[in-house]
Parts: structure tokens; C-alpha cells; sequence
């Protein structure tokens, strides 16, 4: 029987233990823990910590060896600026770089996402930073027990206790296999099953395959214009059926430009799953939006108290941009990141320097978001204990940023509100006047942007580029004079030759010039 090297400590050290033992045991302890959480806690009443944790308890008593969330900050992989999923964390097992001590892994693993920022707080679900839940094998376990074990932790009332009836589920058209586990073993009735070309996941060359995504009906509240199951169907967006988790059967080696019926098989394939925490979490609570969750409704309850409006109505979308935006903030300078003009400090301070915006809009007068960051270590301690330890040195760069753009804003905007009616008619603002803000007044080009947008203004990004161009090339120009200046320098203090100083003695001498 095979035996792999399970993360867990007693007395004498690390110790071995079979899979089948594993699960064996992992069924009976977790099972039993959970049926006594049932007892004691309404279904309806998890927090999103008990959530999460549910989530690790299951996949244990499947055998899986739960993986410690990885830092924000990628570790030796400099194609990315930030972790971004939870596959993102374990690329050095699927690449064979690094061998798991068991092929059957979860995590929950916290990330970053900065691409859709301007549409965090205007949708239900956007956000900059989350929570990714997933389980991978890693040839182990393929499409026979993957889809199953989804289906029993959204279903089964000893874990999560979904209404089968309200779940949907997508297929690639040509997966049979998939579909037939789906209805077959699963029991989904075959009018729930959507099959759709979208359903395949490939990013160029390399491992892909077809995907299965469940859905949860949230009802008719959440369906205004009484159109149904046409919303799912159809592919509408819609804010009823809600993607909750997301199953991808890595089996092909995709070649761009082949017909993917000619894709070879994997000889290994490998599962790779994601379901965002905060979806999962607002289904689970019945939250309006990922927002209203207790995974953000301290923070914003918190926000409220520094505030002038209630969260309420118009007000709502400010208090969420500055609860996702504290949260990104907070952990990303607790892993490590820091305020700065490119990379991701710059991506950093353009979140913080939004939410700042917010904030006045709120009625919000001077620095505010460094009293929230103890708020959320204390919201996310249960899993992030760490979090706890670097709230005054969070929380003091924090400050310094927001005071440091306060310094500058009143007038950044007055000069923005200035330019902005001096192209009322072209309705475009210049590249030369959203660079000066941002080089002058620290305004990143996308708060620029925003601001335009809400006014009906579009900005000139060639033009600010271009800008930026000549910046960096006055930069370069500027650092050759100063290696010149340096190189004139050490010519002329290089004293190799032997010398004999005679200015004590004659006015005048003869010499030889060395260069």
C-alpha cells in the first residue's frame, strides 16, 4: 500500500501513514465533528471561518494533505506580481519542479487581482483581493471522484447542505464522461446540466482540458424580470445563478491552432478546482452581495463610525470599495509588499489612493484607513493569526501613505476639475494633464480614468504613455551623466602611474598626460 508523508506532528516528529488509513480515519474524526457543529449550529449560521474550515475538514477526509496558504508575494516565479489563484501557489508541484509528499492536495488560498478594480463595490462579487477554496491531484484522483467529491460537500447535510434542486451544472459538450458522472452517479437531473463550448480551459500550450462549473439558484428575488432558468441557459448575466465552484479536468496537451478533437492525452492528469470564499459565504448567509457577509461587515460597520452617511443606498458602493480595498492593503503589506511607484507597490497604492477617494465621498476628512487594518486582522485571525503581529507596522505605512496623498489631492483635483472644463467639448482629457497629475499629484493613471468615467470623460492613454516615454528617457539620460560624471571621476583620481609632487620646490614642471 502506497504511504506518503502527511503534514502533521506528534511527540517523536514526522510520521507515515497510509492513504486508505487516512481516509479512514479522516471520515470518522471530521464526520463526527462536524455532525456535533450540525447539532449545536444552523446551517444558515456559519461564519465564513467555519466555512473555510469546513471546506480543509472535508478534502482531509478524502485524503487530501491540506497545503499552507502561500504568501501574496510569488516565491521564485517572475511571471507574476502577485498569487492570483490557488493553483498559482502549488505551480511547483504541477511542474514537477518540486514533489508533494501526497498527490492529493487543498488549500485555501488567499490572493490578489487588480484587473476589473474599477468595478469593485459597483457589482456584487468583484473584488481585489480573496479567498480561492480548492483541491488538486496530482495524477492521482481524476473526473470519477472529482465531481463527486464537489457534489457531496455542497449536497450532503454533513457538510454544506445545499438544496440539490437549486444546483446547476456546466459541461463541455463533447466531455460524455463528465456528463454521464454528473447525472448518473451524482443524480443531477439532465435539465439542470448546461453543455457549452465555453467549458475548456487552455492558456496556449501546454496541460488543459474541459471544465464542469455549479451554479446555485439564489430564487426569484434575484430575478426581477421573472426570467428563470433562460438566465442560466442562456448565459445571461444575472445575479440568481451564481458560479460557485469551478472543476477543470486537466487530460489534454493543448496546441494552439489544432483542432482540439486532436489533442493528445496527458499520460498524468490532474484535477485543479477553485470556489471563491465570499461567493460561497454570501450564498451560505443569504448576504445581498459578497459584502453583506461577516467576512466584510465588520470592516464596513467599523468604517461606518469614522463616516458622515450611513451604508445605505447611494453609499453602499463607497463602503464596499473601501472594505475590499483595506483587506487587499492589509495583507499584502503583511506579507511583505510595500508602498512604491512600480511593480506591485505600485498596484498597492493605486488601491489604497482609490479607497482614499472613497472616503472623502463618504465625508471621511483626513487619514482613516490605518485605523481600519486592525479591524481586519481581528475579522481574519482565526486563520491568519499573523496578521495580529503586524498591525502597528501596517498600519503606520498605511497612515504615511494616506497623509502623504492628502498632502497633494485638494490640488490635484482642483487642477483636474480645471482641465475637465476646459474639454467639456472634446470630452477627452489630455495625456499631458493626467501625467502631470500623476507625476505632481500621485494620481495613478486608472484614478484618473475612474474619475473621467463618472463624468462622461475618456482620457488619452497614448498620450500619457507617451509621456511616460519621455520620463523614462530623461531618467536614462540623467543616470549615463551621472555613470559619465562617475567614470570622469575615477579616471581622475587614477593615480596608477608613480608621481613626485614638486610644488614646494618650483613654480613651473614638466610632465607626461596618462589620459
Amino acid at each position: 500500500m502506497r504511504a506518503f508523508l502527511l503534514k502533521k506532528r506528534n511527540e517523536s516528529g514526522w510520521y507515515r501513514v497510509s492513504k486508505a488509513f487516512l481516509e479512514f480515519q479522516g471520515a470518522f474524526y471530521f464526520g463526527r465533528r462536524i455532525r456535533q457543529r450540525k447539532e449545536e449550529t444552523n446551517m444558515k449560521e456559519l461564519t465564513g471561518n467555519q466555512v473555510r474550515q469546513m471546506f480543509l475538514d472535508y478534502f482531509q477526509s478524502k485524503g487530501h494533505m491540506i497545503e499552507p496558504g502561500a504568501s501574496l508575494i510569488p516565491h521564485n516565479d517572475p511571471t507574476l506580481l502577485w498569487i492570483n489563484a490557488g493553483v498559482a501557489a502549488l505551480k511547483k508541484y504541477f511542474d514537477g519542479s518540486e514533489k508533494p509528499a501526497c498527490n492529493r492536495i487543498a488549500n485555501a488560498q488567499k490572493s490578489i487581482r487588480t484587473n476589473d478594480i474599477e468595478n469593485v463595490g459597483k457589482t456584487a462579487r468583484h473584488h481585489t483581493f480573496f479567498e480561492m477554496l480548492g483541491n488538486f491531484s496530482i495524477g492521482d484522483y481524476f473526473k470519477a471522484d472529482a465531481i463527486p467529491f464537489a457534489w457531496e460537500f455542497l449536497t450532503s447535510p454533513e457538510w454544506i447542505g445545499f438544496d440539490k434542486n437549486k444546483l446547476y451544472v456546466t459541461v463541455y459538450p463533447d466531455d460524455e464522461e463528465a456528463y454521464r458522472i454528473w447525472t448518473e452517479v451524482c443524480g443531477v437531473d439532465p435539465s439542470h446540466i448546461l453543455k457549452t463550448a465555453d467549458n475548456f480551459w487552455e492558456i496556449g500550450e501546454g496541460p488543459g482540458g474541459p471544465d464542469s462549473e455549479i451554479f446555485y439558484d439564489r430564487g426569484e428575488k434575484y430575478d426581477p424580470e421573472g426570467l428563470g432558468e433562460k438566465l442560466f441557459f442562456e448565459e445571461m448575466e444575472n445575479d440568481r445563478y451564481i458560479e460557485v465552484w469551478n472543476v477543470v479536468f486537466s487530460q489534454f496537451d493543448c496546441r494552439p491552432g489544432t483542432d482540439r478533437k486532436l489533442y493528445k492525452e496527458l499520460p498524468h492528469k490532474n484535477i485543479d478546482t477553485g470556489m471563491g470564499l465570499e461567493r460561497l459565504v454570501s450564498i451560505i448567509q443569504e448576504g445581498e452581495t459578497n459584502f453583506d457577509t461577516d467576512l466584510f461587515l465588520p470592516i464596513i460597520r467599523a468604517a461606518e463610525k469614522l463616516a458622515k452617511h450611513p451604508y445605505e443606498g447611494e453609499y453602499k458602493m463607497a463602503y464596499r470599495v473601501i472594505a475590499d480595498h483595506i483587506r487587499t492593503v492589509t495583507f499584502a503589506l503583511s506579507d511583505g509588499a510595500m508602498f512604491s511607484n512600480e511593480g506591485r507597490g505600485y498596484v498597492l497604492r493605486r488601491v489604497l489612493r482609490r479607497a482614499v477617494r472613497y472616503g472623502i465621498k463618504l465625508g471621511i476628512n483626513g487619514a482613516f484607513m490605518y485605523k481600519l487594518v486592525d479591524v481586519v486582522a481581528d475579522n481574519m485571525k482565526d486563520f491568519y493569526p499573523y496578521l495580529l503581529e503586524k498591525t502597528e507596522f501596517v498600519a503606520k505605512l498605511v497612515k504615511n501613505e494616506e497623509e502623504a496623498f492628502h498632502s497633494t489631492l485638494a490640488n490635484g483635483e482642483k487642477l483636474l476639475n480645471e482641465e475637465l472644463a476646459k474639454a467639456e467639448a472634446a470630452k477627452t482629457l489630455s495625456g499631458e494633464v493626467v501625467f502631470k497629475l500623476y507625476d505632481t499629484y500621485g494620481f495613478p493613471l486608472e484614478l484618473t480614468k475612474e474619475i473621467a468615467g463618472e463624468r462622461g470623460y475618456t482620457i488619452d492613454e497614448e498620450g500619457f504613455e507617451a509621456q511616460m516615454a519621455k520620463q523614462r528617457e530623461r531618467a536614462r539620460a540623467a543616470r549615463e551623466d551621472a555613470q559619465s560624471m562617475a567614470s570622469q571621476s575615477a579616471d581622475l583620481m587614477d593615480f596608477t602611474a608613480p608621481f613626485e609632487f614638486t610644488g614646494y620646490e618650483t613654480m613651473s614642471d614638466t610632465g607626461t598626460i596618462t589620459g
